[in-house]
């Protein structure tokens, strides 16, 4: 029997959330559910270039600083060129609070939950979010179905997305 982990209190205070408090049950990037598998850390994530650079540009506090040291982020835009792949590969906040996409817990959207999850919070949300990023493997199939391998101009857009979701997109 595996022993019971220690709680980790945290208390955010950022730009989107104000005394949210949560807390980290599982140590950071173990015990995963067995059918969530990213392929990318939110580090590796940030480091290669993800939703455009404007992501958790104010909320550094909350997540290990080696997570920031060689992010490509933009305090003041979201840049398209800071993106691995070089192209907008997102839709506005808006656009996802909209969808109904976005929860109050987590109110970045799938990439905040990931990192909280990945920290080690466990959440009533981690269920719908683990669906949706399997969900996203179907672009995997389409990159695979339409380019030949290792083609990283093929479907730009496409890598791009399925980076935002931990699929690395580089190795197809």
């Amino acid at each position: 029997m595996r022993p019971s982990p220690r709680k980790i209190r945290v208390v955010v205070n950022d730009t989107m959330q104000c005394g949210y408090v949560c807390y980290r049950t599982e140590p950071p990037g173990r015990n995963f559910a067995p059918h969530f598998t990213p392929q990318l850390t939110p580090k590796e994530m940030l480091h290669f270039g993800v939703f455009g650079g404007k992501y958790m540009t104010d909320c550094r506090d909350e997540f290990p600083p080696s997570w920031f040291a060689r992010a490509k982020l933009c305090a003041t835009r979201h840049d398209p060129e800071l993106n691995y792949f070089g192209v907008n590969a997102s839709q506005p906040l808006r656009e996802w609070r909209r969808k109904g996409w976005v929860h109050p817990q987590d109110p970045r959207g799938w990439f905040q939950w990931y990192c909280r999850y990945y920290m080690g919070r466990r959440s009533t949300d981690d269920e719908r979010q683990i669906r949706r990023w399997r969900a996203i493997a179907r672009h995997a199939a389409a990159v695979r179905k339409n380019c030949l391998p290792g083609d990283l101009e093929c479907r730009r857009r496409q890598r791009q997305a399925l980076l935002h979701w931990a699929y690395d997109s580089r190795q197809i």
